[in-house]
């Protein structure tokens, strides 16, 4: 799969670090916590989805480190970065063994199939 990214070519020089940069440290903290935690979970606060995500992992015995940036009111531009860096257009972001698995139906999907099971056991 290849996603469209604009070219660094066509980025003029002059703005190339400030993109590079832009909110790095809650990709890294992301980064930290799916290279340290089999199953993360990234969210915000008063999203139902991420609620049920969590809720969805807590029933299948799967324990997982939750990390919440904001809400709807407030955090949205630096949550804005996660998004790009992932190309997951909405919250929450599952990550299962430093894989990026979608969202609350696509969790509730895996967990259906037994998918999860043997993504945890591997």
């Amino acid at each position: 799969m290849t996603r469209p990214i604009l070219d660094e070519a066509a980025i003029h020089p002059a703005i190339r670090e400030k993109i590079a940069r832009l909110h790095n440290d809650l990709i890294q903290q992301v980064q930290t916590a799916i290279g340290s935690h089999p199953v993360v979970v990234v969210g915000l606060s008063g999203n139902p989805f991420v609620g049920k995500a969590r809720k969805a992992l807590a029933s299948a015995g799967a324990a997982c480190e939750y990390l919440e940036y904001g809400s709807y009111f407030s955090g949205w531009r630096r949550r804005n970065a996660l998004k790009m860096w992932t190309g997951w257009p909405t919250f929450p972001m599952v990550f299962v063994r430093g894989t990026l698995i979608g969202g609350s139906d696509d969790l509730n999907r895996l967990i259906a199939s037994g998918e999860l099971k043997t993504l945890l056991a591997s």
